[in-house]
């Protein structure tokens, strides 16, 4: 194998007969172990080398699945997405998968690892943003959104009071614990950030879910991280909905960019596929149009709330029956 190469593959998710893997190809890619400094100068090289890398543009790819062999190209930007129907039925949890780099004589080059989940039969799924819906980002300013990302590290990165809290109880909405709802956690941060956002999440006790973020950046274009790709965002979650046709799905957002209006569009487009739409209230300027988007989608049958603090998002859901009255 060439050390140069090296193949990084995402959660994946799915279910017997609509399976979806994605992942990248790297001609070269900086090594970037987890930082946990409260150094400055570290944050910011950790952060770095998560955008030094040279994409593999359509370089052969093989998928190892139970037996199944599945191959296709990279894309432009190394980019590559399996979708297929497993010949026999994959129970519910975490399944492995391998992905293989070819070269023109269909010689491994790289390979690496990876999982898909696949949910049970439950009543929910939900779909959640990341940046000022879960973690403190200020993403409307891109100052301070590169301020958080170059100070912090991933454990030290901050979370909205009692989002952990709401996020466990839903997983556990109308469900027993050894067959939690699905989560699904749809960003406009980059792939760049994947191993940074899962660790972050697992520090603070979040539910295990497969995450589905935006085109991948190069290091000369860092300072627009996440300033992009709202569109890709609407037709990701879109996926979702349409992978999982015997759920309902409760959205969570926030106001600081685009979310009300992609959730509410969404809404229309599946009727009586939403059951919940949660958003965060960050940015006061935006609350009257935000709550103009909700109120349409109320009258579709549609649970709406806009929210400051998780507590007040908890006490919603518990009037509206995702939560049990009796949880404190």
């Amino acid at each position: 194998m060439k050390n140069s190469v090296s193949v990084k593959v995402y959660h994946g998710y799915g279910h017997t007969h609509n399976m979806v893997v994605y992942g990248h190809v790297f001609k070269h890619k900086a090594s970037a172990e987890q930082a946990y400094s409260n150094n400055l100068f570290v944050n910011i090289l950790y952060l770095l080398r998560l955008f030094i890398l040279k994409p593999y543009p359509f370089v052969a790819v093989r998928l190892h699945f139970y037996g199944q062999l599945i191959e296709q190209c990279t894309a432009y930007d190394g980019f590559f997405k399996f979708e297929w129907e497993a010949t026999e039925n994959v129970p519910a949890g975490w399944h492995e998968v391998r992905v293989e780099a070819l070269d023109e004589q269909g010689l491994v080059l790289s390979e690496c690892n990876g999982k898909v989940y696949v949910p049970h039969i439950t009543q929910y799924g939900i779909i959640s943003d990341v940046d000022d819906t879960i973690m403190v980002s200020h993403s409307a300013t891109i100052g301070r959104r590169l301020r958080e990302l170059f100070i912090k590290n991933p454990r030290t990165r901050k979370t909205f009071a009692d989002v952990q809290l709401h996020y466990k109880l839903l997983a556990l909405s109308h469900t027993t614990s050894d067959q939690p709802n699905p989560f699904f956690y749809v960003s406009s941060s980059e792939w760049n950030l994947y191993d940074y956002l899962k660790e972050t999440f697992r520090f603070n006790g979040l539910p295990e879910g497969a995450f589905l973020l935006n085109q991948i950046k190069l290091w000369t274009n860092l300072i627009k991280t996440g300033k992009t790709g709202h569109e890709g965002k609407l037709i990701r979650v879109m996926r979702i909905i349409d992978v999982f046709p015997n759920q309902q799905f409760v959205f969570f957002g926030d106001n600081s960019q685009q979310d009300p209006v992609i959730y509410t569009k969404i809404a229309a487009k599946y009727p009586g596929r939403v059951a919940a739409i949660y958003i965060r209230n960050v940015v006061a300027a935006n609350k009257n149009h935000t709550l103009a988007l909700l109120a349409d989608a109320a009258e579709k049958g549609i649970a709406t709330c806009l929210f400051t603090d998780s507590a007040e998002a908890i006490a919603h859901s518990k009037k509206i029956g995702l939560i049990p009255m009796s949880v404190k």
